[in-house]
């Protein structure tokens, strides 16, 4: 007799056995002894009491009323991350400024050196990037967050070369040309976008490029340029650029809409997203908005 058989406990599925010969014979005055342990066979053995029955009865209605789904662990799991990160972000910065107040440490960023200071973050990721994608160490929690496929040699491609972006554009660009900034904008916000609302509503592929669709691009439209914009305003609101926004903002609109086009082209066996869309927006921000700062 199989006493622990509610879906309350997926466990009792597991090598359950045929009824085994026992010395002990089980009387129905033995099941409802609160003190006498009960063999129900020869792997799982637990004390049965009528208050433990209670006790069981009662969670099954707390687990079916309280019981988290799946999709919803994961929800948590994220956002406890995110918040993590942000705190352990705002320790830094406070741990920073703490360091300046005390003349320990020169925060000014308008030194000289501040560009290549910025930069010296990703370029750690770079290396990270680059001991993986060669196997000279095995990080395993990297390999899955980045790569598709599990592979490491998928850090040598598109994540390294990110991360090789992030750094030109710290170093050349800085704070001071919206090139850099913008071409930032649509890597990070128009193709990573574009990425995620393609797999999920990309059912509607492009004619001429079946492996993008136009909902990725659209997405990619849209919030390429709003990042665009929004970095921009953030950094003229700093006092670190000014612009005609008048005459600024259709030209980050016509920006974002060549870069759309550019990464919807059936060249990314030849060329990576990474490289093409950055490399383009720097191009055509270079040419159209030379005289805006």
């Amino acid at each position: 007799m199989t006493l622990i058989s509610s879906h309350l406990f997926p466990f009792s599925a597991v090598n359950r056995r045929s009824p085994a010969t026992s010395t002990t014979t089980t009387t129905t005055t033995d099941l409802f002894s609160c003190n006498k342990p009960t063999t129900t066979n020869n792997t799982v053995k637990f004390l049965y009491s009528p208050s433990l029955h209670r006790c069981i009865r009662l969670d099954e209605r707390f687990v079916t009323r309280f019981i988290v789904p799946a999709n919803a662990q994961d929800l948590i799991y994220n956002a406890g991350a995110t918040v993590g990160v942000l705190g352990g972000a705002y320790a830094l910065v406070s741990a920073f400024d703490d360091l300046t107040r005390k003349n320990i440490l020169n925060q000014d960023s308008n030194s000289p050196d501040a560009r290549y200071f910025a930069a010296f973050v990703p370029l750690v990721n770079f290396l990270r990037l680059l001991v993986n994608g060669f196997s000279l160490v095995s990080d395993q929690g990297l390999i899955k967050s980045v790569t598709r496929q599990g592979d490491p040699k998928e850090l040598l491609r598109g994540p390294l070369y990110y991360v090789g972006i992030l750094i030109l554009c710290a170093v050349v660009f800085w704070r001071n040309s919206p090139i850099g900034v913008v071409s930032l904008a649509m890597m990070c916000g128009g193709d990573g976008v574009a990425d995620i609302i393609g797999r999920r509503y990309g059912s509607m592929k492009i004619p001429y490029n079946q492996s993008k669709s136009w909902a990725g691009s659209i997405a990619m439209l849209i919030f390429g340029f709003l990042v665009s914009i929004g970095m921009l305003y953030y950094y003229s609101f700093l006092g670190h650029v000014q612009f005609d926004w008048g005459d600024i903002v259709p030209k980050v609109a016509f920006i974002a809409f060549v870069a759309t086009v550019v990464e919807s082209l059936p060249i990314t066996e030849v060329v990576d997203d990474n490289i093409s869309v950055p490399l383009v927006t720097m191009a055509m921000a270079f040419f159209t908005l030379s005289n805006n700062f």
